[in-house]
């Protein structure tokens, strides 16, 4: 086979998004296929022992072994590139090892971060544990709070860390305040936007220096695989990620990539219409609950900032009830259409209960100072009729006696 016929970036470079996540970064092979191939192989053959010490050595192109390079995922690559505004991008085997990178590759003994006290479960392990057993301490902020992040930086402060919006309380950050603080003070930004994704939001344009994913999500967005993705500067990706990837492993399968290649052309229309869905269920449930979290309607505290810099409010919401635990698991189980899940992103509505399933891990005192309830519970609004998860919404309340 011919080398791969890649494309010119400074034609893609110009094409508007829902162009760039059909058409950007395909390479074809002289079979002309239209559809990405999936080079399913672990390895690559020389023409001489010569080229395959070149290729070592940097000095001739070509691939050498797919935990460092595989053309479906150099395509998924830089598609997730295009349409973030990003420079490069390195694919990750899951949302986790993609945050686990971009934070370990940068940071040593001696090194501090802040981080935004509302994460993922998993993410406040990485800042909470995993970190300061090899040195780094964290400090952990109302990530709301701009005044908060300035407090908390020291000499030693390497790296800003969050999500927004925040799972599952939707904290929403002031993307422009808190990336142009880090760059001010020299600190790297690093922002989880698997919530939002490029379609709704890009946070370089922001100022923020990389933008990690959990592709798992809406990028993928049927349930079907595991992914993530780091975007930054050439410089950063090839020169410090990289490096921390090709020794350490945290390698995107060519299938898992094929498959969130196809995810990506539909990303667009799937996200702006379960954002609309969303919104709909939003407002029924800001009637039947005590409290509900959803940045695009008005009774989010952020509302405003949630609309400057996001094209919509997503498809995920938080709602409450005042029965904790017990009240939130009935309401669970009272459900028909909507499944009990802790995945999100899916074009099938999900709930789940945080407190329990993603953030079980966590202490009671962690939970409560992120804002985690026992009466909380996380939607996930997929591309269903929304009248029919209101339905069901309304039913499984009554039955929880809301």
């Amino acid at each position: 086979m011919k080398k791969l016929a890649g494309q010119d970036r400074t034609i893609t470079a110009k094409w508007r998004p829902a162009t760039q996540a059909i058409r950007g970064g395909t390479a074809r092979s002289h079979y002309g296929e239209t559809s990405e191939a999936i080079f399913l192989t672990s390895g690559y053959a020389y023409d001489c022992a010569a080229d395959a010490a070149a290729r070592f050595a940097g000095e001739q192109q070509g691939m050498t072994y797919s935990r460092l390079q595989n053309p479906t995922v150099e395509m998924l690559e830089e598609r997730i590139a295009l349409m973030e505004g990003a420079e490069a991008c390195r694919a990750m085997a899951s949302g986790m090892a993609a945050m686990t990178a971009a934070l370990l590759c940068q940071l040593s003994q001696g090194d501090h971060l802040v981080a935004g006290r509302a994460a993922f479960g998993s993410c406040r392990w990485l800042t909470d544990t995993l970190l300061p057993r090899f040195g780094i301490e964290a400090t952990i902020v109302d990530a709301r709070d701009d005044a908060a992040w300035a407090r908390a930086i020291r000499p030693n402060t390497k790296v800003f860390f969050f999500e927004t919006p925040a799972n599952p309380t939707m904290d929403i950050v002031d993307l422009a305040a808190v990336c142009g603080l880090a760059r001010d003070r020299g600190i790297t930004s690093i922002v989880d936007n698997a919530f939002a994704t490029p379609v709704l939001q890009r946070p370089m344009d922001y100022g923020a220096d990389i933008v990690a994913y959990s592709a798992t999500k809406m990028m993928d967005g049927q349930g079907r695989v595991l992914a993530g993705a780091v975007c930054g500067r050439a410089k950063f990706i090839n020169e410090t990620l990289l490096a921390f990837t090709r020794n350490t492993g945290p390698t995107l399968s060519a299938f898992n990539a094929w498959v969130v290649l196809k995810g990506l052309e539909t990303l667009d229309l799937r996200i702006r219409r379960q954002s609309e869905n969303a919104l709909a269920v939003a407002r029924f449930l800001a009637t039947r609950v005590p409290r509900l979290l959803y940045p695009g309607h008005e009774s989010h505290p952020q509302h405003a900032l949630a609309m400057r810099q996001m094209a919509a409010g997503g498809t995920i919401l938080s709602l409450f009830v005042d029965g904790g635990r017990p009240q939130a698991h009935a309401l669970l189980d009272a459900l028909e259409l909507v499944d009990i899940s802790n995945n999100i992103g899916d074009s099938r509505s999900l709930m789940t209960h945080p407190a329990s399933t993603t953030h079980a891990g966590l202490s009671a005192e962690v939970r409560a100072e992120m804002g985690v309830e026992e009466g909380m519970l996380r939607l996930n609004v997929g591309l269903e009729d929304p009248a029919d998860v209101i339905e069901d919404l309304d039913r499984a309340l009554k039955a929880a006696r809301l």
